[in-house]
C-alpha cells in the first residue's frame, strides 16, 4: 500500500530537517578532528535468527539495562559523538528500544538502526517514528530462504510494505553479493524491489569473520556492478572502496577506527570495529578524547583489506588528513576462519 499524504509530508519535513543536520554534522568533522562522527552500540546480543556466517549474535544474552545504556549514551555525548547506530543481535528484541532512541535524539544526536525486519509490524514502526528515528537498514541475503540465511525477500517483503506505507525515516536496503550466495542475481532482485518501494539501495561483499575481502567471481563481479548501477542515486555512494574488494584488490585508507568511529559491545567496552572486538577493549566510561586523538593517528593492521563499510564511510571525512603510524602493538587476527560474515 501507498503512504497517505499525511505520512508522505511528515516523512519530506522530516527528510528535510535530517539532511540540514547531517550537513552541520559533516561541517563539524571538518572543522575538527578531536570527536567522534559515529558510535555503533549493541543494547542487546541475542537474535530471532541464526545466519550461519554471522558472528555477531547469540540465543541466551539477556538485554542491556537502559539505565546503563543511557550513561554509554552520556559518555558518547560528552566525547562529541554526532550520530549513534543502534544494532545487536537484533536491536527489536531490546524492550525499551523507543526509550533508548528518544534518548539519543534528546542529546541531539543522529538515531539510525540495523535490524533483520523479522519483528516490524505497522504499529512498531509508527512507534520508531514518535521515538525519532531516523535511519533504519535491513540486509537481505537472497530471494528465498535457505539454510544459509532466512532474511529473503520473500519472507521480508511484505514488511518492506509496511515500511514504504508507514515509516517517516528512511530506510536503506542493503544486498549482499559473494560468499557462496546460491543465486548471485538476487541481490539484484533485491535493490530493484528496494528502489520500487522508494527506498535506498546498496549492495556489500560477504567478508570472512575477520572482516577481510572474499574476492568475487566473474559473475558475481557482474552482479555487483549491474546492482551498484542500479542504486546510483543512493546516499551511499561513499562504497567506491567495495571496487577494489570486488576484484581482491587492498584498499589504501586511514581507518580511524577508534577515533572518529567507535563500537561498544553489550559489556560496554570500546573495539574498532565488530570485526576485532577486543582492540582496544576499554570501558567506554574512561575512554577519553586522548584515546580519540591517539587512535586517530593509529595505522590499522587489517584496514588494506577491511571491509566495513561504516568505518570506511565514517574515515572518509579526513582522508586529505592526519598522516597515521603504526599503532603500538596492534596487530590484526590473521583471516583464514570458514565463518563468513555479512558486510554492515
Amino acid at each position: 500500500m501507498l503512504a497517505t499524504r499525511g505520512t508522505r509530508a511528515r516523512r519530506s519535513l522530516k527528510a528535510m530537517h535530517r539532511r540540514l543536520r547531517e550537513l552541520r554534522i559533516v561541517t563539524w568533522g571538518l572543522l575538527s578532528t578531536r570527536h567522534p562522527l559515529q558510535a555503533h552500540i549493541i543494547p542487546v546480543r541475542r537474535c530471532n535468527l541464526a545466519c550461519t556466517y554471522c558472528n555477531e549474535f547469540d540465543d541466551f544474552s539477556k538485554p542491556v539495562p537502559i539505565e546503563a545504556l543511557k550513561r554509554r549514551l552520556g559518555h558518547l555525548h560528552s566525547l562529541g559523538t554526532t550520530f549513534i547506530t543502534i544494532s545487536g543481535g537484533e536491536p527489536l528484541l531490546h524492550p525499551e528500544l523507543d526509550a533508548l532512541i528518544a534518548h539519543i535524539r534528546r542529546l541531539g544526536m543522529l538515531a539510525g538502526m540495523i535490524t533483520n525486519g523479522y519483528l516490524l509490524t505497522a504499529e512498531r514502526i509508527q512507534r520508531l517514528n514518535r521515538a525519532g528515528l531516523e535511519h533504519l537498514q535491513i540486509s537481505i541475503d537472497n530471494v528465498t530462504p535457505d539454510e544459509v540465511s532466512k532474511k529473503s525477500l520473500k519472507v521480508l517483503d511484505k514488511k518492506l510494505q509496511l515500511l514504504a506505507e508507514f515509516a517517516e525515516f528512511h530506510v536503506n536496503i542493503n544486498s549482499v553479493v559473494g560468499g557462496g550466495v546460491k543465486n548471485p542475481w538476487d541481490a539484484y532482485t533485491v535493490a530493484q524491489r528496494a528502489i520500487e518501494l522508494g527506498f535506498s539501495s546498496t549492495v556489500g561483499i560477504i567478508h570472512d569473520s575477520d572482516g577481510q575481502v572474499q574476492p568475487l567471481g566473474a559473475g558475481e563481479y557482474e552482479v555487483y556492478c549491474a546492482t551498484k548501477n542500479l542504486s546510483k542515486a543512493s546516499y551511499a555512494r561513499l562504497n567506491r572502496f567495495q571496487d577494489n574488494i570486488a576484484l581482491g584488490k587492498p584498499n589504501t585508507w586511514r581507518c580511524r577506527a577508534g577515533a572518529r568511529y567507535l563500537y561498544v559491545c553489550e559489556d560496554g567496552l570500546v573495539h574498532y570495529c565488530s570485526q576485532q572486538r577486543g582492540y582496544p577493549a576499554v570501558p567506554l566510561e574512561q575512554y577519553t578524547r586522548e584515546d580519540v586523538r591517539r587512535e586517530f593517528y593509529a595505522e590499522k593492521s587489517c584496514a588494506p583489506h577491511c571491509t566495513i563499510s561504516c568505518v570506511h564511510q565514517t574515515s572518509l571525512i579526513d582522508f586529505f588528513r592526519g598522516r597515521q603510524r603504526p599503532a603500538g602493538g596492534f596487530t590484526a587476527p590473521r583471516p583464514g576462519a570458514s565463518e563468513l560474515v555479512q558486510i554492515e
